[in-house]
């Protein structure tokens, strides 16, 4: 059977910090699907918008070569998402790791087989960062 990946993430304002997540995501699955967050769930979770709209980001990731599907991850819990795309390793950058929300991701599904592997972060780059250095005020659509 074809291990599944899954990689949720923003993508909001792609960098070389999201392609290498998806590229070490590809290195240990048969076929990896990315999550890409919609901008009401981006709005729930980090209190803005998105500079990039939903549609163009979920273009940008699918076309990268190392995505097999892009599709929209409107869920906060990645319960629901393993419900509807069914993966068998969850990928997240290791700023995760050891920390409250990694330990329950790490349970909850691990309860259903789910392993969860993290990669490196790359700390000197972020779209939070790159948000700050251009000063990109929050509206709606970016």
């Amino acid at each position: 059977m074809p291990v599944i990946g899954y990689a949720p993430g923003a993508y909001d304002m792609f960098h070389i910090g999201h392609l290498r997540i998806l590229q070490r995501a590809r290195s240990i699955c048969d076929r990896l699907v990315a999550g890409v967050a919609t901008d009401e769930m981006i709005l729930r979770a980090k209190a803005r918008h998105p500079v990039v709209p939903f549609e163009e980001r979920l273009e940008i990731v699918a076309s990268i070569r190392h995505v097999d599907k892009a599709v929209a991850d409107p869920y906060l819990d990645k319960f629901l998402a393993w419900r509807r795309v069914g993966f068998h390793v969850l990928v997240k950058g290791d700023d995760w790791k050891d920390t409250e929300r990694g330990e329950a991701l790490e349970s909850r599904l691990g309860s259903v087989g789910v392993r969860i592997v993290y990669f490196p972060y790359t700390a000197h780059v972020s779209s939070t960062s790159l948000r700050d250095r251009i000063s990109v005020p929050d509206r709606p659509g970016g």
